[in-house]
């Protein structure tokens, strides 16, 4: 069974990561979330990315706001694949967090989703497993053949209603 890890560095950002374990859970997936920070429990950082791996985590996904270090940090002791989920902040509207987490230094990569996006974080760590389970990757296809039929649907609704005006 595969599974991904999503840590917060704060337990306000849960609604944040919601939409993400959500989504895993809807495919099936095995989700572990966590309040860890980079800054105020760097110790539990430290153990929890350099054990994830011996865990059976095969991504990880770190939702942090502010200076967001949480990604980079989990990602310097692991070569698990590590998701950024910068959150929102009524400092600089996430701007701040999107940008620590795209800045990585070489050697340290983090992918990155948009500012508050916990759906897409979800998304991508599926992409990821896809690779590695068949069963996921046609999971994926079905969601995204789904989510074509509505915005088609949505399309001719709109036609239809164009065309009475």
């Amino acid at each position: 069974m595969s599974k991904v890890a999503i840590i917060m560095g704060s337990k306000s950002d849960f609604n944040v990561v919601k939409p993400a374990a959500d989504v895993l859970k809807s495919f099936g997936v095995e989700t572990e979330v966590r309040v860890i920070s980079a800054h105020r429990t760097p110790e539990e950082a430290h153990g929890f990315s350099l054990n994830a791996e011996k865990r059976g985590v095969e991504v990880i996904i770190c939702a942090a706001g502010k200076a967001a270090h949480l990604g980079g940090v989990i990602a310097a002791n692991t070569t698990l694949p590590v998701i950024g989920l910068p959150v929102k902040t009524d400092m600089m509207g996430g701007l701040d967090s999107l940008l620590s987490i795209v800045q990585m230094p070489s050697g340290i990569p983090v992918a990155c989703v948009g500012v508050n996006g916990g759906e897409n974080a979800g998304l991508l760590a599926l992409q990821i497993l896809g690779v590695k389970y068949p069963e996921i990757s046609v999971k994926l296809k079905e969601y995204k053949k789904n989510m074509r039929k509505k915005i088609n649907a949505d399309d001719e609704a709109l036609q239809r209603e164009i065309s009475q005006t």
